[in-house]
């Protein structure tokens, strides 16, 4: 098969997206990649032996204009490329593919990485989104969804039919990749937090750094760490001279965008992500979880699945610095024989429910489903 693949960025695919993209290419299918160019593209090509396709999205625009080019742009690709199905990811994407799959009859199959404010705006953007989903996906043989909170607000809205929804583990992780790392043995007690994620407000990395300040009056040790890249600039978007500020102020470290998260997750006691936006399931807690860390975030959808509250971790409200506080505080009391336990527990919840192969073997299976031999038997994720 000729499979096209979008998203809103090579990263995207790169970082996120590997395990599949190696299963497919090892099973003799070809992959073309319709992304924008970033500094993870050329290793898409080398790595993973996609062919390229550039894709210009402005991946928080509004213009119009801007918006029929790339629309447009989706629809010339599919044509000229003619693949046996398509695979997307965010929401441009799943719009624009889902059009393009419509007026080219090419089958596609979506995955719903996160609702952000779709359903919880009211404005006229959000409203023509959803009604677009509805129109786009009419005939999508599946549409993936990374929580069952998701899932259910798209059957309840109407926009696809229960048989066509299927529930995926998140993006799965990969359990070979990701292993338990001992704990580190530090000489002070104080712990190290570390939170990974786009540099967005709505990502809770004020409230992260607020909570920082108010731990760092008990623990005075403890440190805070950041990883993740910048976004456009924009009123959602942590600039530059924000994150330079708390580095200079000394109650962050700031990591960068990181290709290998591994040794990064080795140096913490702790990941956080306080996020206040709708995920999908967020892959930097899987990550960690599955290298033995417990995590702190927020009781959202997409959140609140990877962590079992108390057991691998804590389930914080949204937007709620005194919240956050506390369960990094606890984790701050608990000390390392504690930590060590937490994340044990979370590996194991990991290997139960989220091991990438589950992920692998549904797409698998799902273009088996669409005439294509791509694989054998039942799903492994079958509608709800």
């Amino acid at each position: 098969m000729k499979i096209l693949f979008t998203a809103n960025s090579s990263f995207n695919l790169v970082n996120f997206r590997a395990g599949l993209l190696r299963a497919l290419f090892d099973a003799g299918h070809e992959v073309v990649a319709l992304v924008p160019h970033d500094e993870y593209t050329d290793r898409l090509k080398e790595t993973f032996h996609c062919k390229i396709v550039e894709f210009k999205l402005d991946r928080r625009g509004k213009s119009p204009l801007r918006e029929t080019q790339s629309l447009a742009q989706i629809i010339a690709a599919t044509r000229r490329t003619q693949p046996d199905a398509i695979i997307s990811y965010t929401i441009k994407n799943n719009l624009y593919g889902g059009a393009a799959a419509r007026l080219t009859g090419i089958p596609i199959l979506p995955n719903i990485t996160g609702l952000g404010t779709l359903f919880s705006d009211r404005g006229f953007l959000a409203g023509f989104a959803r009604e677009m989903y509805r129109i786009v996906l009419r005939n999508a043989p599946v549409v993936f969804f990374q929580n069952t909170q998701d899932r259910d607000q798209f059957l309840k809205a109407g926009i696809i039919a229960p048989d066509q929804a299927y529930l995926l583990p998140g993006s799965g992780v990969d359990l070979a990749r990701f292993t338990v790392v001992q704990m580190p043995d530090r000489a002070r007690r104080a712990p190290v937090f570390l939170l990974i994620g786009r540099l967005l407000w709505q990502k809770g990395i004020g409230e992260f750094v607020e909570a920082a300040r108010r731990v760092r009056a008990q623990y005075p040790e403890s440190e805070f760490c950041i990883c993740g890249g910048f976004e456009a600039p924009s009123r959602a978007a942590v600039s530059r001279r924000v994150m330079e500020d708390w580095v200079h102020e000394g109650i962050v470290r700031y990591f960068g965008k990181q290709m290998d998260i591994n040794p990064i997750i080795a140096q913490c006691d702790c990941v956080v992500l306080p996020t206040y936006y709708r995920e999908g399931t967020p892959r930097s807690l899987l990550e960690a979880a599955a290298c033995g860390r417990p995590v702190i975030t927020t009781d959202m959808p997409g959140c609140r699945d990877v962590v079992i509250d108390g057991l691998t971790g804590f389930a914080v409200a949204p937007a709620d610095i005194d919240d956050l506080t506390r369960a990094m505080l606890a984790i701050a009391d608990c000390g390392r024989t504690k930590r060590t336990m937490m994340g044990r527990a979370g590996r194991a919840h990991i290997e139960e429910n989220y091991d990438e192969r589950l992920v692998i073997q549904a797409y698998l299976n799902a273009l088996g489903r669409l005439g294509h031999p791509a694989s054998t038997g039942v799903p492994v994720v079958s509608p709800e």
